[in-house]
């Protein structure tokens, strides 16, 4: 397969709908990275090493080395939002880097202009954005943004483009018939159907344009049938959905150890506070929904009480966040954990996580937008699920269930990336080591 890779030649333009805390983050970032004023921590693509062949053959190189990803300095970063802030402005505000570091790459940060969101307060009640298109039809709304790709991609000689959802999350909202195939899709659009969301919006412009999309919200966006269809008729690579940062991203690591080991959970309690945009929005009962749907699934699906009744079939699983001003973007988690062992004796976890949010987001942004460019270079279109170590809530094929051990998808990630470039899947089974050790004794 390794011969089917196109090669990452020329310019990549990274597209992202909503220039808040975490955009302005990955896009300061990557411009302090390549003037040589800092590394990319937390980027498993730019940092972590792979396995290939046989532990004895010690050949362990970077990821970035392995496959042909795009150069950071090969990027271009553009997108929307509903403020007019360029990024310098925009990231000043967030708080999230000090102000020094910004100033260090103040003239590219301030060349990035936002251009105007598709924005509908009827899915976000608390943002009053002001940089908006206005009065046009959901139809009208995709080719306005089909027409930004096409010029952005013009007017800075791109050779690809994917596009990252950084907004922020949506109302709970479930599928319904007019996603349910990509014709009645379509007539949606053309009878300007308000059930459409601004996220969806974004997507189907992205994929007519051939450009791959990752979901990093909650939102339903790409998750319908529709959507899928479209990208598998375009031939264009689609992920989601959620980016997996701070609590979520410790169930993932910590549920599937006490699941290994058949200790029993009886309870998990957890709650947030946070004070950025992102708090702000989920303040509004209609948003919160999204994203608790998002992160309760996770546990549930790790642990499966169906499968395992007397380990978790009275697990009572409570997910809150509060929004808190002060905090701005340095979210605070806790999580009280019941557990019980051996004869059923009761023992408690208790985790007090006090994260960055859009520090842990960020190095996810690049490589979900580094790994999807390569998967679409790869001809691997529709759903990639290999992406999901990166998300809270994967997309799968229709019927598959996710899977949310992060161990099993950091294996299946790695996997994929060896059989794209044609080495030997690795399944850690080892007996051929002593197999060897047996028969030189022999």
């Amino acid at each position: 397969m390794e011969n089917q890779v196109k090669p990452a030649n020329g310019k990549l333009g990274i597209l992202i709908p909503g220039l808040g805390a975490v955009a302005t983050t990955v896009i300061a970032g990557v411009a302090s990275i390549n003037k040589g004023l800092s590394k990319p921590i937390g980027s498993v693509s730019q940092l972590s090493r792979i396995r290939l062949g046989k532990r004895t053959d010690n050949r362990n190189p970077i990821i970035k080395d392995f496959v042909p990803l795009a150069n950071l300095q090969d990027i271009v970063f553009g997108g929307w939002d509903v403020y007019s802030d360029n990024v310098y402005e925009a990231a000043s505000k967030a708080e999230v880097l000090e102000q020094h570091q910004l100033d260090q790459v103040r003239e590219t940060l301030e060349s990035i202009q936002p251009m105007k969101a598709v924005f509908d307060t009827n899915f976000i009640k608390n943002l009053d954005g002001t940089h908006i298109k206005t009065g046009l039809t959901r139809r009208q709304l995709a080719d306005a943004v089909r027409e930004d790709i096409r010029a952005f991609k013009e007017k800075n000689g791109l050779d690809r483009i994917v596009m990252v959802w950084c907004g922020s999350t949506e109302k709970y909202v479930e599928t319904n018939e007019a996603f349910s195939t990509l014709a009645k899709l379509e007539e949606a659009f053309d009878n300007d159907d308000t059930r459409i969301p601004p996220s969806m919006i974004y997507c189907y412009a992205a994929l007519m344009e051939g450009v791959p999309y990752v979901n990093g919200a909650p939102n339903l966006t790409c998750d319908v049938p529709a959507i899928v269809e479209l990208a598998q008729k375009n031939e264009v690579a689609i992920a989601g959905k959620d980016f997996k940062t701070g609590q979520t991203l410790m169930k993932t690591i910590v549920a599937p150890g006490l699941q290994a080991r058949a200790l029993g959970v009886e309870g998990w309690f957890s709650t947030n506070i946070l004070g950025n945009r992102d708090g702000l929005v989920l303040d509004d009962p209609d948003n919160f929904k999204t994203k608790e749907v998002s992160k309760l699934s996770v546990l549930e699906d790790i642990l499966d009480a169906d499968k395992n009744p007397e380990l978790y079939g009275d697990l009572y699983h409570k997910v809150r966040i509060n929004y808190y001003p002060p905090h701005k973007d340095n979210k605070e988690s806790w999580d009280n954990i019941d557990i019980f062992g051996w004869l059923g004796y009761k023992m408690q976890i208790k985790i007090n996580f006090l994260c960055r949010d859009s520090i842990l987001a960020a190095p996810i942004v690049l490589d979900l937008a580094l790994f999807i460019d390569l998967a679409q270079r790869a001809n691997m279109h529709g759903v990639q699920e290999w992406l999901s170590f990166y998300l809270k809530a994967p997309q799968t094929a229709p019927g598959l269930p996710a899977e949310h051990d992060i161990f099993k998808q950091l294996m299946k990630l790695q996997n994929t990336l060896r059989h794209i470039m044609g080495e030997d899947l690795i399944t850690h089974l080892g007996l051929d080591y002593y197999q060897e050790l047996v028969d030189s004794i022999q």
